[in-house]
């Protein structure tokens, strides 16, 4: 059986229909059927092979939601069933015996770790998953919008459970886009008091309608510099070069900058800005698949949901233009229609 998707022949040129043979279904392997699949910045430095290491043809996209349609022996008696509904996000094996996946560090496997785009993505009919990656869908989740929580939301709700956020908490976030907008939702419902930084200012009503409780001009100095000392965490989503000094100003005691965007020039921090205070810088990539599950628990609970804008996914390039010129309303989703 032949699989169809849409796939990256060389490097930043147009996705092209493509059929695949994925072979025999592996013991630990799930087969899911396609419904949605987000589009993420991701997916694009994959295409591009902007980070070095994309193989072609590539079938990106990594956001999926989805039925099951098949399971490998071994995934047979692992909680899921023919027909239901899941995710699949960034990962989709690991090897399970190394010290990180038997900790629940799955994500930080070295010995077994493969992406879901290197093992044939969601830009397609179907697309398999070991069963520890292939995540039940809670019963009241939306299954349209739940896409993007898979790996941007992720991405954001991982800092919070590295620095022990709470409703104490006062949190910056830094760039109020695809990964903001969901950072924004997420400590709204952990109760955080919530400052978004953002260099376009006719976005401050609807960041507050979001769940801000204050929004800062990223471009005020003066603002910036009356923040001093205030910040438990400040999590940075952009992938450009700042002036990055009253950020780590602004952290409290114990303060930490943690960020998600990928930055290509090295961070400049005096040491004794880490030092008086006892501050921190970090950084940290997706989830592991308990992670991956408290999130889907949080979001159902606390109905949150990605803004999402809907693409068949017939129109996959003109989705991928949609995203490469910054207009996106937070996030695409596509709708399978093959």
């Amino acid at each position: 059986m032949s699989i169809k998707s849409y796939a990256a022949l060389h490097p930043g040129e147009a996705l092209q229909p493509y059929e695949y043979h994925p072979g025999p279904l592996q013991s630990e392997e799930v087969e899911v059927a396609v419904e949605y699949c987000g589009i993420c910045h991701s997916d694009l430095s994959m295409i591009d092979n902007a980070w070095g290491g994309s193989t072609y043809p590539l079938v990106a996209g990594h956001e999926v939601i989805g039925r099951i349609a098949a399971l490998g022996d071994g995934a047979q008696y692992k909680g899921l069933h023919i027909g239901q509904r899941v995710g699949i996000g960034w990962t989709a094996k690991s090897c399970h015996y190394c010290d990180a996946c038997l900790s629940g560090d799955q994500v930080n496997c070295r010995r077994g770790k493969v992406s879901t785009i290197n093992n044939h993505g969601g830009f397609a009919e179907r697309l398999r998953a070991d069963w520890q990656w292939v995540i039940p869908l809670p019963d009241g989740l939306d299954a349209a919008t739940a896409g993007p929580l898979l790996c941007g939301g992720m991405t954001v709700f991982k800092p919070l459970l590295m620095h022990n956020i709470s409703a104490l908490s006062h949190v910056g976030v830094i760039g109020i886009g695809g990964l903001g907008h969901m950072a924004i939702k997420i400590l709204r419902a952990l109760g955080a008091d919530v400052t978004a930084f953002t260099s376009t200012s006719e976005k401050t009503p609807s960041l507050l309608a979001l769940g801000a409780n204050q929004v800062v001009d990223s471009r005020d100095l003066q603002a910036l510099t009356a923040l001093a000392g205030q910040f438990d965490l400040i999590i940075n989503t952009v992938a450009v070069d700042l002036d990055w000094q009253p950020y780590f100003t602004a952290l409290a005691p114990h303060g930490n900058f943690h960020t998600l965007g990928a930055v290509m020039t090295p961070f400049s921090v005096p040491a004794f800005n880490l030092i008086v205070g006892d501050r921190s810088l970090s950084g940290s990539s997706t989830g592991s698949p308990v992670q991956l599950r408290a999130l889907l628990k949080l979001a159902t609970r606390a109905n949150i949901a990605p803004i999402v804008e809907y693409f068949p996914m017939s129109q996959i390039n003109q989705a991928l233009d949609h995203l490469r010129a910054g207009k996106a309303h937070y996030r695409i989703v596509m709708k399978a229609d093959f």
